[in-house]
């Protein structure tokens, strides 16, 4: 069990997110799901017996999703990074997780159709960044920021350049 867990306040689609998200990531699967009870239920205005709450995990980390009502909305304050050793890594998370309705963001960030925010990146990124050759860090944030889906060969091409 974690110490921590990701919860996610959905209006009602919070067991359509969770099948989206375990589609996407791999080693990923919906577990305990809990109803509406009766009297809960009636007090904020939903069906007896509607989905309360998933639980589901990607990739080992175990998130909880509520369909608690219209009252609150993701923002890019909070989001989840995804770390892609490949281009083609890259690649699948970004078409898959702007399907359907996502949106491309700048630097490596988007939303997925339920409005919640994702960054895409590779570590190499971060390690390039950070190298000491502040020159060369200064021309990959500078490639990094002409970019939507991040770009491993143009990042260590703007690395590279002299």
């Amino acid at each position: 069990m974690q110490k921590i867990n990701p919860f996610l306040w959905f209006d009602s689609q919070a067991e359509e997110a969770a099948k989206f998200y375990t589609s996407v990531f791999k080693s990923s699967k919906i577990g305990k799901i809990t109803h509406y009870p009766e009297e809960a239920a009636k007090k904020i205005g939903r069906e007896p017996g509607s989905v309360m709450t998933v639980e589901f995990t990607l990739d080992g980390v175990e998130f909880v999703a509520l369909n608690g009502g219209p009252q609150f909305k993701f923002t890019e304050a909070v989001s989840f990074n995804v770390n892609c050793e490949t281009q083609t890594e890259i690649d699948y998370f970004w078409e898959k997780l702007s399907a359907g309705g996502g949106e491309p963001g700048p630097c490596g960030w988007l939303k997925d159709k339920f409005g919640l925010s994702w960054q895409v990146s590779p570590p190499v990124l971060g390690e390039m960044l950070a190298d000491k050759d502040k020159a060369k860090a200064e021309r990959v944030m500078s490639a990094m920021m002409e970019m939507d889906k991040i770009d491993i060969a143009k990042l260590k091409e703007a690395a590279d350049n002299l």
